[in-house]
């Protein structure tokens, strides 16, 4: 009989522990692949905040965060030694379980994310936050190498839900030399992938040699010219010289000429003065759909999110990706939400009919996700109205949710 559905995907760090519990413990627990931009329509009827892992029981019992989940599951076994045999392993494990998950996992995504391609890369960024990581690192090294486990002496939840949370550093920057210089933390996690109830679910795992390197992306290569034969190269001086082909264009849309009115002109409205009296009206009035179209921007992996100040670095980095493309692009984008529970949300205005020209400039243009708008329907012209102010919450999948920061690219 079924005990429920997780939503989340395998291979999710924060599936992990309560799936290779219930495996552990013959609990059917159907996996209903959710995130990476797949939601499924069940699972937004029951978490319209889009965060995973999410479970639904078979009884009706509806629960997200990571944390409830796994005690949830665990504790279906009443003999089981996961959750500590008194009150204080139990504090101990709970201690353990909020600091892998709200800081060490949150300071480790800022390194390994940007080294593989998950999150925009900036050298000094990853270095900095190689740095911070090692703060959380010696906590976990100076108290493991007084203790075999987490909380006690004994194999915990703890120690599955952190190992599964830090195994993204083993296999991506915890190589050789890091693994030497943090000796108890590396024999601690060799003990727990080893437990039968993390072999048994994710198999045997293979440390790495070096950490992975940033590798930035192919440049298209440029179609080689053929070569002149000599006698035809002669031929010049007896030969009218043919007229030389116009240049190429600095920018695709450059190819669509000027508009009748500039993005500049509405851009110096919505910088001086107030946007919902006096600039809105203006670009209403003056807006061209020939000429122009509007766009919403979603980001993809909203899940992945986590403190809102570093969303909205996220968005930051992205503008700046997106700046050989100024003459031709206007649009802000907010964040709403809460830490651990936000999302990117943005509208643009574009030259041109395609939204493709204008952003694929940018490395990272394919993280989001692109929705024509119609300026004729009120609801597409009031979500450009109320994520250019700011001074209201938006709708999201039907949910009200707060802006909590923003940015305009202009």
């Amino acid at each position: 009989m079924s005990f429920g559905k997780l939503y989340g995907y395998v291979g999710n760090s924060r599936s992990g522990t309560a799936l290779a519990i219930a495996k552990h413990d013959g609990l059917d627990v159907e996996v209903v692949k959710t995130g990476n931009g797949v939601f499924p329509d069940e699972y937004l009827a029951l978490f319209p905040h889009k965060k995973i892992p999410a479970f639904f029981g078979a009884d009706g019992l509806i629960l997200n965060e990571t944390i409830a989940i796994s005690i949830y599951i665990a504790s279906q076994n009443e003999k089981t030694t996961l959750l500590g045999k008194t009150k204080g392993e139990y504090a101990l494990i709970l201690r353990w379980l909020s600091f892998s998950n709200s800081e060490a996992a949150i300071a480790l995504t800022k390194w390994w994310k940007p080294l593989v391609g998950r999150e925009p890369y900036n050298k000094k960024g990853v270095e900095k936050a190689e740095r911070e990581y090692e703060a959380f690192a010696s906590i976990y090294e100076k108290y493991l190498t007084s203790h075999t486990f987490l909380a006690g002496e004994r194999f915990s939840i703890a120690d599955l839900f952190s190992a599964y949370l830090l195994s993204h550093g083993f296999k991506n920057v915890f190589g050789t030399a890091w693994r030497e210089a943090h000796p108890a933390t590396t024999r601690w996690f060799t003990t727990v992938i080893n437990q039968p109830i993390y072999l048994n679910y994710s198999g045997p795992f293979k440390f790495i040699d070096e950490p992975v390197k940033y590798v930035p992306p192919k440049k298209e290569e440029k179609p080689k010219k053929e070569a002149v034969p000599k006698k035809e190269a002669a031929l010049k001086n007896d030969e009218e010289e043919e007229d030389k082909p116009a240049p190429k264009p600095k920018h695709a849309l450059e190819a669509l000429g000027p508009a009748k009115l500039p993005l500049d002109a509405w851009k110096r409205q919505y910088s001086n003065e107030d946007t919902r009296p006096v600039a809105l009206p203006w670009f209403w009035e003056n807006y061209d759909p020939e000429e122009y179209s509007l766009w919403k921007v979603a980001y993809k992996y909203n899940d992945e999110l986590t403190l809102t100040f570093m969303t909205a670095n996220l968005i930051g980095g992205f503008f700046n990706r997106l700046q050989a493309s100024t003459k031709y692009l206007f649009g802000a984008a907010v964040v709403y939400g809460e830490n651990n529970n936000n999302g990117v949300l943005g509208a643009f205005v574009v030259r041109g009919q395609d939204f493709k020209p204008a952003f694929e400039v940018a490395p990272d243009w394919e993280s989001y996700e692109f929705t024509k708008l119609d300026a004729s329907k009120p609801e597409d012209k009031a979500l450009v109205e109320d994520l250019w102010a700011w001074d209201q919450p938006i709708i999201v999948d039907g949910v009200s949710r707060e802006v909590t920061d923003g940015k305009v690219f202009k």
